[in-house]
C-alpha cells in the first residue's frame, strides 16, 4: 500500500540524490576516470545495485518511483511490470508489489536452450507493460528490452528508472522515436547539487565533474585512449 502524500518532483530528486550519496553509490574520480560500458572514460560512476542492501532507502525510493509513474503516466495505465536483466529485476518486483500488478523480467538475449525465451513470467498480448530499470545513460539499451516485450503482442510505451544521466540530449529523442516515455527520479545535476551542498567531495573534483556534465562528449574525446 502506497502512502497518499509525496514530495514534489524536485524534492524527490534532491532526496534521491542524498540517499545515493549516503550509501556511497556515487563515485567521482577526475584523476583516474572510470571506463563506461561504451569503453569511454568518465569521472562519474553510479552503482544503483547497492540500493537493494539498504531496506529503508530502497523502500522510500520505490515509493517515489511508483508515485512518479502514477503521476506522469496514470493510475490505471499498466497491466504488467517488467524488469530488465539483471539490475532492473529487484526494482521491478518492488514496483509491481506496490501497484498490485504481475511482474515479469526480460533477458538481454535468449538462454539458448529450453524455450529460448527472453520474457520470463506471464506476459500476454495486449497487456500494457512498464519497463523498470536501475538507470539509463543514452537510452539505447532500453530499446532491445522494449522490442522483446512488443514481440509478445504486449505494448510498452513507458520505462521508469531511478537514475537518468541527464547529460546526453539525444536520450529522450532516442526513446521517444521508439514510442517510449522516460520516467526518472534524479540526474547527475541533482547529485552534483547535493554533493556540493553536503560537502561530499572536494571543490576541485566537483569542478571537473561539472565540466564533464556540461560537455561529456568533448571531455571523453580529450581523454580517451
Amino acid at each position: 500500500m502506497l502512502p497518499t502524500s509525496f514530495p514534489d518532483k524536485a524534492e524527490m530528486a534532491r532526496l534521491t540524490a542524498r540517499m545515493l550519496l549516503e550509501i556511497k553509490a556515487v563515485h567521482f574520480n577526475a584523476e583516474t576516470p572510470f571506463t563506461l560500458a561504451s569503453g569511454l572514460p568518465s569521472p562519474t560512476y553510479i552503482d544503483c545495485r547497492k540500493l537493494i542492501s539498504y531496506p529503508r532507502i530502497r523502500s522510500t525510493l520505490m515509493d517515489f518511483l511508483t508515485c512518479t509513474v502514477l503521476r506522469e503516466a496514470g493510475f490505471e495505465a499498466f497491466d504488467n511490470i517488467a524488469g530488465g536483466e539483471t539490475a532492473g529485476i529487484p526494482f521491478a518486483a518492488m514496483v509491481a508489489e506496490r501497484m498490485a500488478l504481475p511482474m515479469t523480467y526480460v533477458r538481454k538475449k535468449p538462454k539458448g536452450y529450453g524455450r529460448n525465451a527472453r520474457i520470463e513470467g506471464a506476459m500476454s498480448a495486449g497487456e500494457r507493460v512498464l519497463l523498470v530499470e536501475d538507470l539509463t545513460t543514452d537510452g539505447g539499451s532500453k530499446l532491445s528490452f522494449v522490442d522483446a516485450i512488443r514481440e509478445t503482442g504486449a505494448t510498452c510505451g513507458h520505462t521508469a528508472v531511478i537514475f537518468y544521466y541527464g547529460i546526453f540530449p539525444e536520450t529522450e529523442k532516442t526513446l521517444g522515436d521508439h514510442g517510449v516515455k522516460l520516467h526518472h527520479l534524479c540526474t547527475w545535476w541533482d547529485v552534483l547539487a547535493e554533493a556540493r551542498a553536503s560537502g561530499a567531495f572536494d571543490a576541485k573534483t566537483l569542478s571537473e565533474v561539472e565540466a564533464f556534465l556540461n560537455a561529456p562528449r568533448v571531455w571523453q574525446e580529450a581523454r580517451k585512449g
